[in-house]
C-alpha cells in the first residue's frame, strides 16, 4: 500500500490527504467538476475528475471512483465520512478489484448498517439496547399493537438509516401510520431502503458515543464523546470528554462499545453511539463504521491520530495505541456551516469573498474552504469544523469562544452567530444539556436581534484588513481582527 485514492472530498478529504502523507503515502484526490479548483485537489499528489456535480454522478458513482483509482496507480482507497464510506457494497467493490480498503471488512459495515439486524447482534452480545423491535415494521395496525406494547411515546426509524434521516417521533397511536409512511418515504429517498422499525422514545437522554479503534490483536476504545447539542438530530457540537461520565460509567460503556466492535469483527476506527440517562443506565443505539466528524476532539484529549492509525491498521500493521489512556484536559468541536439561521436554517450558497481562520494556543481549523471557493447546492452544507483544546471545560469554552469572535467569513451565511450564544449560554457552561436542549431553547437556535449587524462587522472586518494589507502598513500596536481596535472600526464604520 503506497498509494491512497481518498473518495470524499471538502474538509475530510483534505484530512485524509495529510495523514496519508505523514505515514509516507501518497495521496490520490477525486473531484467534480464543481470542485475543480478546491483546495483538497491542490493538496493531492494526484487529481482524477469524476464527472458533473451531482454527486450521483461523480462521489456516489463507485465504477468511477474504481476507474479514478485504475488511472492514477492507487492500490488503496480511503472513503472518509459520508457518501460511500458505510455502503457495504463499495468495500467489496474496492476489495474485489485488488485494491486494499482503508476501513471495517464489508461484512462488520452490513451488519451494523441494517439497525434491526445491529440490534439483535448487540443483544447477542450483552450490549444494552433500547427496548424496540427487532425487524422492520410495515403494518400500520401492527405498528400501533407494538407502541402500546413499548408505551408511548416511540420512535420510528429508518432500518438502514443514520444521521436523523427517516426518524419520526410518535407520541399518540393516531400519529403512527402518517409517521412511519413519512419516515419509509424518507428512508426510500436517503438510503435506497424505506424499512422502518419501532424503538421506544427515552425522554431528554444525552447522546454519548465511544470510539473504538480495532486491529488484527487488540479492540479498545478511546473514551467518550458528548454530542447532545443537536438540531433536528444532526449534531452541532461535540464534546470530549462528557461532563455526565466518571471513570467507572466511561469503563463500562467503553467494555460494551468493544463488545460491540467485537461481536461484528470489526476492524479500523469506529464509533457506538449510546443514549444515557440520568440513571447512568446506557443503551446502544447504532455504530458509524467509519470515521466520524467529529473525531477531533478525541484525537486532542488522547493523543491519537485517529486517521494515520486506520491507514496503519488497513496496511496489517499494529494500532500504536496504548490500552487503558484517560481523556487529558477538554476539547469542543463546533460544526461551521453554510446555513441561515435567519431562513431557518435553509442551506446558504455563493462565493467565500473573505476568510480569516482563528488561531493561537489550542486551536485547530479542520476545514475544506478558502477565500474565493463557490458554496454550492450539491453537497452537504458543513463547511469547517473549529476545535479546541484547554485543561479544562469552562476554559475550553472561553477559548472556542474567543476563536469565534476571531473567525471572519463573509460571502456565505453560516451558523457562527448560533455557536456563539448557545457558548454564553449558562445551562450550556454548566453542562445541563440533553438532546433536547435546543427543543428547549428556540432563542438559541433563532437568528438573533443584532444578526444583521453582525453580518456588516464581519463585512467591515474584511474591508478593514484588505485596507491594511493593500496600504501594506501594520494595524496600530495591540490591534488585531478580533481585538477592540476593530471593533470600534467597524462600528465607527457602520454609523
Amino acid at each position: 500500500m503506497s498509494r491512497v485514492l481518498v473518495a470524499n472530498r471538502g474538509e475530510i478529504a483534505l484530512r485524509v490527504i495529510r495523514a496519508c502523507h505523514e505515514e509516507g503515502l501518497e495521496a490520490v484526490a477525486v473531484f467534480s467538476d464543481a470542485d475543480r479548483a478546491a483546495a483538497h485537489v491542490r493538496a493531492a499528489d494526484a487529481a482524477v475528475r469524476l464527472g458533473p456535480p451531482p454527486p450521483a454522478e461523480s462521489y456516489l458513482h463507485i465504477d468511477r471512483l474504481l476507474e479514478a483509482a485504475r488511472a492514477a496507480g492507487a492500490d488503496a482507497v480511503h472513503p472518509g465520512y459520508g457518501f460511500l464510506s458505510e455502503r457495504a457494497a463499495f468495500a467489496e467493490a474496492v476489495t474485489a478489484a485488488g485494491l486494499v480498503w482503508v476501513g471495517p471488512p464489508a461484512s462488520a459495515i452490513r451488519a451494523m448498517g441494517d439497525k434491526t439486524e445491529a440490534r439483535r447482534r448487540m443483544a447477542a452480545a450483552g450490549v444494552p439496547i433500547v427496548p424496540g423491535a427487532t425487524a422492520p415494521v410495515a403494518d400500520a395496525t401492527r405498528a400501533v399493537e407494538l407502541g402500546h406494547e413499548l408505551g408511548f411515546p416511540v420512535m420510528v426509524k429508518a432500518a438502514a438509516g443514520g444521521g436523523g434521516k427517516g426518524m419520526r417521533v410518535v407520541r399518540e397511536p393516531g400519529e403512527l401510520p402518517e409517521a412511519l409512511q413519512r419516515a419509509g418515504s424518507e428512508a426510500q429517498k436517503a438510503f435506497g431502503d424505506p424499512s422502518v422499525y419501532l424503538e421506544k422514545y427515552i425522554e431528554r437522554p444525552r447522546h454519548v458515543e465511544i470510539q473504538v479503534l480495532a486491529d488484527a490483536e487488540r479492540t479498545l476504545h478511546l473514551g467518550e464523546r458528548e454530542c447532545s447539542i443537536q438540531r433536528r438530530h444532526q449534531k452541532l457540537v461535540e464534546e470530549a470528554p462528557s461532563i455526565a461520565l466518571d471513570a467507572a460509567l466511561r469503563r463500562r460503556m467503553g467494555d460494551a462499545a468493544v463488545a460491540a466492535a467485537r461481536a461484528v469483527g470489526y476492524r479500523g476506527a469506529g464509533t457506538c453511539e449510546f443514549l444515557l440517562a440520568d440513571d447512568g443506565s446506557f443503551y446502544f443505539l447504532e455504530m458509524n463504521t467509519r470515521i466520524q466528524v467529529e473525531h477531533p476532539v478525541t484525537e486532542l484529549v488522547y493523543g491519537v491520530d485517529l486517521v494515520r492509525e486506520q491507514l496503519r491498521i488497513a496496511r496489517g500493521l499494529p494500532m500504536r495505541v496504548a490500552e487503558g489512556r484517560a481523556p487529558d484536559g477538554w476539547a469542543l468541536e463546533c460544526r461551521l456551516t453554510s446555513e441561515d439561521p435567519a431562513n431557518g436554517f435553509l442551506p446558504s450558497t455563493g462565493r467565500v469573498t473573505h476568510l480569516r481562520v482563528p488561531g493561537g494556543p489550542g486551536v485547530r481549523w479542520d476545514g475544506g474552504i478558502e477565500a474565493g471557493d463557490e458554496v454550492t447546492r450539491f453537497y452537504d452544507s458543513l463547511l469547517a469544523k473549529l476545535v479546541v483544546w484547554a485543561p479544562t471545560r469552562e476554559l475550553a469554552i472561553d477559548r472556542m469562544r474567543r476563536a469565534l469572535d476571531e473567525l471572519v467569513l463573509v460571502g456565505v451565511a453560516t451558523n457562527q452567530g448560533f455557536h456563539r450564544r448557545l457558548l454564553a449560554d449558562p445551562d450550556f457552561r454548566r453542562g445541563a444539556i440533553d438532546i433536547q436542549f435546543l427543543e428547549r431553547r428556540p432563542d438559541l437556535t433563532a437568528p438573533a436581534e443584532d444578526a444583521a449587524l453582525d453580518r456588516d462587522l464581519a463585512v467591515v472586518a474584511a474591508l478593514v484588513e484588505d485596507h491594511a494589507r493593500t496600504a501594506r502598513r501594520p494595524m496600530p500596536p495591540g490591534a488585531g481582527a478580533g481585538d477592540g481596535w476593530v471593533r470600534r472600526a467597524r462600528l465607527d464604520a457602520l454609523r
